[in-house]
């Protein structure tokens, strides 16, 4: 079960006080994805504010920011199913604060499945595809999975700070260029909405051929 949560919902009447604490959330995981960037920004030796600035079009169209809560009921037979298939995600920062009882969630590194161990009070970070193109591979989106389990009811609230649809997509300039000299660019300039519609068709497939297919667009 999913529902998805914006600044211009349609809030139920009868659950007291449910608008107003994800308001309050949202708009604090907000601020939190936001400085995350700044981190970023000042990892990657680009100005402060970079990456949020590349995210809105800077032509009235702001960044996306939407809240998606999921439920994962128990399973009786895990090993017939996935969960949520292996996958990155399209957008930039993705803020997740998953159930602190009933795992399930995990990352790919060097080959390997990883757990992501439930931890109270934590907030898990997460990058996607845009991210990897602008640090032009200094990060990488990451693939996950969410698998079944037999026990327990698993719950998520994933919040997602994507570029706007209209905003363009490259490798920062700083990281193409040193001291006069380019490097190899491996990621394509593109409007994220195009990326969108590719991703839309290719989200369980391998990520690189969705970068060289917006690069012909």
């Amino acid at each position: 079960d999913v529902i998805t949560l914006l600044d211009d919902n349609e809030w139920p009447s009868k659950t007291s006080g449910f608008k107003e604490t994800m308001t309050e959330y949202r708009a604090e995981l907000k601020k939190l994805a936001e400085k995350v960037m700044e981190v970023m920004d000042e990892n990657l030796s680009l100005p402060k504010g970079y990456i949020k600035k590349a995210f809105n079009d800077g032509e009235g169209h702001s960044a996306f920011f939407g809240t998606k809560v999921s439920h994962y009921p128990p399973c009786p037979h895990p090993e017939l199913v996935n969960g949520l298939r292996a996958h990155t995600d399209a957008g930039g920062v993705i803020l997740l604060f998953q159930d602190d009882v009933v795992g399930g969630l995990q990352i790919l590194k060097d080959g390997q499945w990883i757990d992501v161990q439930p931890m109270k009070n934590t907030i898990v970070i997460n990058t996607g595809d845009q991210i990897e193109v602008l640090s032009n591979g200094r990060y990488k989106s990451t693939w996950h999975r969410v698998l079944a389990t037999p026990d327990g009811n698993r719950r998520s609230i994933a919040s997602f700070y994507n570029p706007s649809l209209k905003a363009t997509i490259a490798p920062a300039p700083g990281l193409v260029e040193k001291d006069g000299e380019e490097i190899d660019q491996t990621y394509p300039k593109f409007w994220f909405g195009d990326y969108m519609s590719i991703y839309a068709k290719q989200k369980f497939l391998p990520k690189e051929p969705r970068f060289q297919a917006v690069r012909a667009l």
